[in-house]
């Protein structure tokens, strides 16, 4: 079947819809913040919006104005950001290998593939309501994440901190509430207090975006030690 986003009549909002807008709705407003601070880095409106458009990656975006306001090179800020933008080649792979997208929608695809689109995809069980997830949360993050940078970077110092308004945190709850219902047995409870723990202590000794790529590699190592148990006597080559 043929990957397509979802229309916007509401009887076309599934579980999954409903899932993928909440979670645009919790993460893009945090790119108000993306646009205040990067205006403060002293990028301009229009450069702040070209990013939020073409890079798209909120980590990797944060990462690169980092760089910037600390004084750094462009070519420098670059590589910071495509050094967390690497995660997303690997969603690419998921991704593809899940909805299979043709044509036009394999490239947008590939431009909303982000953390909260992939989790979003991940955590349905049937195929359709995969794409659904995925594409609600992909374009309503993308819509929201653009208009809400444009305002925080025409308002600019006039928002203050954007951390004081807890923008940050949403993201967070939004993951969160991700996970949750995926904790129902005992091997994703320790990975995800194991990732935890190792994510917490990367935090002080890394830079930025870093240690989620740590807690990202612990998990992918995880999956290829920890072996799917054997199959029973007899599931081959018929009963004995």
């Amino acid at each position: 079947m043929v990957s397509a986003p979802p229309t916007l009549h509401p009887a076309t909002w599934t579980p999954a819809v409903r899932m993928g807008l909440s979670i645009a709705a919790a993460t893009g407003l945090y790119g108000v913040s993306f646009g205040a601070l990067a205006v403060a880095a002293g990028l301009s409106v229009g450069q702040s919006m070209a990013l939020s458009l073409l890079m798209f990656t909120g980590g990797s975006q944060f990462a690169f104005i980092g760089v910037v306001a600390g004084g750094g090179v462009p070519s420098a800020a670059l590589g910071a950001a495509t050094l967390l933008g690497v995660r997303n080649a690997v969603y690419g792979m998921q991704i593809n290998h899940m909805l299979r997208p043709r044509g036009w929608r394999r490239w947008l695809a590939a431009q909303v593939t982000i953390d909260e689109s992939t989790a979003t995809a991940a955590a349905q069980e049937e195929s359709a309501e995969q794409r659904r997830g995925f594409w609600a949360a992909g374009l309503g993050i993308f819509v929201l994440w653009n208009l809400f940078t444009l305002l925080g970077a025409v308002l600019g110092d006039a928002l203050g901190d954007p951390r004081r308004w807890g923008l940050d945190g949403a993201a967070v709850a939004a993951f969160l509430g991700l996970l949750w219902p995926r904790l129902a047995a005992r091997e994703p409870v320790a990975l995800a207090v194991l990732s935890g723990a190792v994510t917490a202590l990367a935090l002080p000794m890394l830079p930025p975006g870093l240690p989620i790529l740590v807690a990202a590699a612990l998990g992918a190592a995880w999956g290829w030690v920890v072996r799917a148990p054997a199959a029973p006597a007899g599931a081959e080559g018929g009963a004995p």
